[in-house]
């Protein structure tokens, strides 16, 4: 059985830098055996933005791929957090918020982009968790797309 770290370098998919705070927080944080990783948006290998309005100037699919960036935005401060990403047992929580038109009512679609690269690194039973996909009226730097998450740690 592979390990995460395996499936993911399997994926070949290329991880941009982990973020840097954009305000006055932590981008992860472990608490006991969880690790709480704050609200990541969608920054590219080359460290700019995915921007855009889902409805308006991203089609579903393109959100999709948008909240798939997050993931790998994500990855990215895991492993440089916990240093591996065999570290994880489970994924317990995500919260995909998506910048949409009014209209459109296509937020699972739309972060499922995140979960489902999730399920492919750690496995369908530990790489689903509980989620909640909803609209904003807004998101930072006009990102069309932010998650956070919550994640338990293996025993050290």
């Amino acid at each position: 059985m592979p390990t995460a770290d395996e499936r993911f370098a399997a994926l070949g998919l290329e991880l941009p830098p982990a973020p840097k705070p954009m305000g006055v927080y932590k981008p992860a944080l472990i608490e006991g055996t969880y690790l709480y990783v704050s609200g990541h948006g969608t920054m590219k290998p080359d460290g700019s933005m995915i921007v855009g309005k889902v409805g308006q100037d991203l089609d579903a699919d393109a959100g999709k791929l948008a909240a798939r960036q997050v993931g790998l935005s994500m990855i990215a401060t895991i492993k440089a957090t916990v240093g591996s990403l065999d570290r994880i047992e489970r994924v317990v929580k995500v919260l995909g918020m998506v910048w949409a038109t009014p209209e459109f009512d296509r937020h699972p679609f739309v972060i499922n982009g995140c979960s489902e690269l999730f399920s492919a690194i750690w496995g369908e039973e530990k790489g689903v968790g509980v989620r909640s996909a909803v609209g904003m009226g807004s998101l930072p730097g006009n990102i069309p797309v932010e998650i956070e998450a919550l994640f338990r740690l293996k025993d050290a």
